[in-house]
């Protein structure tokens, strides 16, 4: 498992870093990544129980109160630009002290998609964010 956590945080680390991807409110920083699931080793997806494919997404969301892992509801929805939606069932994962929430998405398209991302961590406070995320399907 701490291969998986390991893998995740390269593939962050190696997509462009025009800017963080992370929102911050107040004392707590959200960390989201939306990427196309064909990115992961075979092995790896199958550990983190998600599905390769050409036309799915995985978003990961990590929560951090002064930069230490917390635990938190996540849930969201992703919507493609004529307005469907898809909800976002996201799924804890511990690795050690790292927790991360990962959810999956389909597209069929090269299309820019908006997320919608609603947290509420352990102090009971509904927290809400929006990120685009332009998609291309694997060749």
């Amino acid at each position: 498992m701490k291969r998986i956590a390991l893998v995740l945080l390269a593939l962050c680390l190696s997509l462009p870093a025009v800017a963080e991807r992370k929102k911050s409110f107040g004392d707590l920083d959200v960390h989201y990544i939306a990427f196309n699931s064909s990115f992961l080793q075979p092995e790896i997806a199958a550990a983190s129980n998600l599905v390769r494919s050409k036309t799915q997404g995985v978003v990961n969301i990590s929560v951090l109160k002064a930069g230490t892992p917390i635990t938190a509801s996540v849930t969201g929805e992703v919507k493609d630009l004529v307005g469907r939606s898809q909800p976002l069932t996201f799924r804890q994962v511990k690795e050690g002290q790292a927790i991360y929430y990962l959810a999956q998405y389909n597209f069929t398209q090269r299309e820019m998609l908006r997320f919608t991302i609603n947290v509420r961590a352990n102090d009971g406070v509904a927290r809400s964010f929006d990120f685009n995320q332009e998609v291309f399907p694997d060749e």
